[in-house]
């Protein structure tokens, strides 16, 4: 992979004369406990270029570690947000990257208003294949990026486990009401996605329209914080986009039998841990599940961010040891 030096910025997305200034991983790490603040690693910074994107990956690699970890976000969120807590696993024996997908973080595209759900998914899958260098790898989801996560690697033959702290299944009721604004309402909206297609298709909105991103974190100022990031919570994405995730039936997620993790914050405001042990008991498996305790949606509070750090490292052993 190389520096994004080749891209034609004149094509890419056209940004406003005098754009926002970046928010980066220091300010989302600004919410962690100050002990863990210390040990920030920054990241390395490679471009991947995929069906018209140019692809940003943040990198904490290590070519002795017998394995890979592969971070994806959600809808609120970009890689820098999630950085804080991956570069946690630095000197832990495992080589980590952490992706921007398409309409996020710094990926640049030429077509952002035809970007779909199952171009995510479909980016997932071969970038894993395009990484695949025989060592297993494990993808680990944040929000919606859990079943996205699944789904990805339900059609993938290199991924080993699972991760998630959420398992959001759009098709649920209960999901769609607890992921959007809309609450009970969304329901009543869901036909009409049948309509979004063509011109509409690429209007745009911005996602802390859509999402209640004051429930993001237990410090509300995490959540002001992704919703005027204009890379993940303030991102502007096209309603085809928004459409394609609520009507996406995940069913090849229910067919793999592929190891998947549910991790989720035990104090979630925004999306409850029943909505997705829900999803993990219809999974074929197998799977486990354990809280994050005293985490809120994004995890970021003690003593759930060392559980999350322990439970990684278990899924890590576990997966070694499957592969002796």
């Amino acid at each position: 992979m190389k520096d994004s030096t080749d891209v034609d910025h004149r094509k890419v997305n056209q940004m406003p004369s005098h754009p926002p200034a970046d928010i980066n991983a220091e300010d989302y790490a600004s919410f962690l406990p100050p002990d863990r603040r210390k040990s920030l690693v920054p990241p390395g910074s490679e471009w991947w270029p995929w069906k018209g994107h140019q692809v940003h990956l943040l990198r904490l690699p290590d070519a002795d570690a017998p394995l890979r970890m592969l971070v994806v976000h959600g809808a609120g969120a970009h890689g820098s947000a999630l950085w804080p807590v991956a570069s946690l696993l630095a000197g832990r024996g495992v080589d980590v990257a952490v992706v921007d997908l398409p309409l996020y973080g710094k990926t640049k595209t030429l077509s952002p208003g035809t970007v779909t759900y199952k171009d995510w998914i479909d980016l997932l899958v071969d970038l894993v294949a395009a990484e695949d260098d025989g060592r297993p790898v494990i993808l680990l989801g944040a929000s919606i990026g859990g079943l996205l996560t699944v789904e990805a690697a339900a059609r993938s033959c290199s991924v080993a486990a699972v991760v998630a702290t959420c398992l959001l299944d759009p098709q649920e009721r209960d999901a769609r009401s607890a992921m959007t604004r809309l609450g009970r309402l969304a329901a009543i909206f869901m036909p009409m996605l049948r309509l979004v297609r063509g011109p509409i298709a690429r209007v745009t909105v911005k996602i802390s329209w859509v999402a209640n991103l004051s429930l993001m974190g237990r410090d509300p100022g995490l959540g002001r914080l992704c919703a005027k990031d204009a890379h993940g919570g303030g991102a502007w994405v096209p309603l085809g986009f928004l459409a394609s995730f609520m009507q996406h039936p995940h069913s090849e997620a229910r067919t793999a039998v592929l190891p998947v993790h549910l991790m989720h914050p035990g104090l979630d405001a925004w999306t409850p841990s029943e909505l997705s042990e829900a999803t993990v008991r219809t999974l074929p498996g197998p799977t486990t599940s354990r809280p994050l305790r005293g985490c809120g949606h994004f995890p970021l509070e003690e003593p759930g961010l060392q559980d999350l750090i322990d439970g990684l490292e278990a899924v890590a052993a576990d997966v070694l040891a499957s592969t002796k």
